[in-house]
């Protein structure tokens, strides 16, 4: 049977019909029950994709704060993935508010969010819409910043993330896709199964076409940070090289890399901006399948759990990802500690957020990353080095 007649074929399978299946492959075990910040809030407007809102607010969060948007892969939740990528603890810490959309059974048997159905990332429709409704009511609620909105997603979380960004530009400062898809290539499921399979060879102005077309956006665009694992056998890891292409278009920046670095031991690509901005970044993490990568961040703190499609890696993307943000610069003041002989009983939460030992080699290499790479952005700047 022909490959097109196959997934002609899936398409048809109850349990098939989101975004490749996983929740089939594994069962509902991606989305455990967990103890979780995250409170639900039912009337946020008319949902027009039919999604759960969930958000997290650190106590005390001052007036003017910044909102992070983020999206769940396919057969978790919102609270599975805030668990596993470590942001409600992120938020703690440096003091931002967070926004977590939720996919509902009725509208994904996988729960998947529908990145590739035409009604559901239209403008002002569909899931698209849900969302955009949902940062209202957060901006209106917590009084947050306007102008500090950002959103990141794994997956099907990461296809929606570049649906966001490509059809609400103006609302978003920046935006992070984990193993995700270039906005617009798929609008249907053979489409989204043969663009996860093998990423299409579409030119830079077509991919840019795509984002333009989207809304009647003429200011200026987000900045994006890109990951993708090289091993990644479930979305093809030619998918980050058409997403980095159909944002530099859009950005008007050559497909050339400014400077290419080594985080954590991973390669990183840059792009920025005659100020020194950087506008497009894109991280490989070499030999990771298919997933959210985990690791011990540059304050020698660890955010997240190790789970499915959430994977030790070395490297810590949400820290990094809030960081290419703006959001790391300051931290919060931190919680009171527990009265002395007090009976504290550790959740899980509070086991993977406590710091490791200092590790001064270990910071001092990304110390070293980090004012490398000033000196390469400088050295570029000033035509003496490519």
């Amino acid at each position: 049977m022909s490959l097109a007649k196959n997934i002609e074929f899936l398409s048809h399978l109850p349990r098939l019909n989101g975004f490749n299946g996983l929740a089939a492959v594994y069962g509902r075990r991606l989305a455990p029950a967990v103890d979780s910040p995250l409170v639900e809030t039912a009337d946020f407007g008319s949902n027009p994709g039919a999604l759960k809102m969930h958000s997290f607010v650190p106590e005390g969060l001052p007036r003017g704060a910044a909102l992070v948007v983020v999206l769940h892969g396919c057969g978790q939740n919102a609270a599975g993935y805030d668990l596993g990528a470590g942001w409600s603890t992120l938020a703690r810490h440096y003091g931002f508010a967070l926004l977590l959309p939720e996919q509902q059974l009725a509208n994904n048997a996988n729960t998947c969010f529908n990145w590739f159905n035409p009604q559901d990332i239209e403008r002002g429709n569909g899931e698209a819409g849900s969302i955009r409704q949902m940062i209202a009511r957060m901006v209106a609620d917590q009084e947050l910043d306007p102008r500090r909105i950002f959103i990141t997603g794994l997956s099907a979380g990461g296809a929606m993330t570049s649906v966001m960004l490509a059809t609400y530009p103006e609302v978003f400062a920046a935006g992070a896709i984990i193993a995700g898809l270039p906005f617009g290539i798929a609008t249907n499921l053979r489409e989204a199964l043969g663009g996860m399979m093998q990423s299409g060879s579409r030119p830079a102005h077509e991919l840019g076409d795509l984002v333009r077309h989207a809304s009647k956006h003429r200011g200026t665009w987000p900045r994006v940070s890109v990951w993708h694992g090289s091993a990644d056998r479930t979305v093809n890891p030619a998918n980050a090289d058409a997403i980095v292409k159909q944002w530099l278009d859009v950005h008007g920046f050559p497909e050339a890399p400014m400077a290419t670095t080594t985080v954590d031991g991973y390669p990183r690509e840059v792009w920025w901006k005659e100020d020194g901005e950087t506008v497009i970044e894109s991280y490989t993490i070499t030999g990771m399948a298919h997933g959210t990568p985990l690791g011990v961040a540059a304050n020698d703190e660890r955010y997240g759990e190790a789970g499915a499609f959430l994977i030790d890696a070395g490297i810590s993307s949400s820290y990094h990802i809030a960081k290419f943000f703006g959001l790391t610069e300051r931290a919060s003041k931190p919680a009171a500690k527990p009265v002395a002989n007090e009976a504290v009983k550790p959740t899980s939460r509070a086991r993977a957020t406590q710091p490791r030992p200092a590790a001064a080699p270990r910071t001092l290499r990304r110390r070293a990353v980090e004012i490398g790479d000033a000196i390469t952005r400088a050295l570029t700047a000033a035509g003496l080095m490519k």
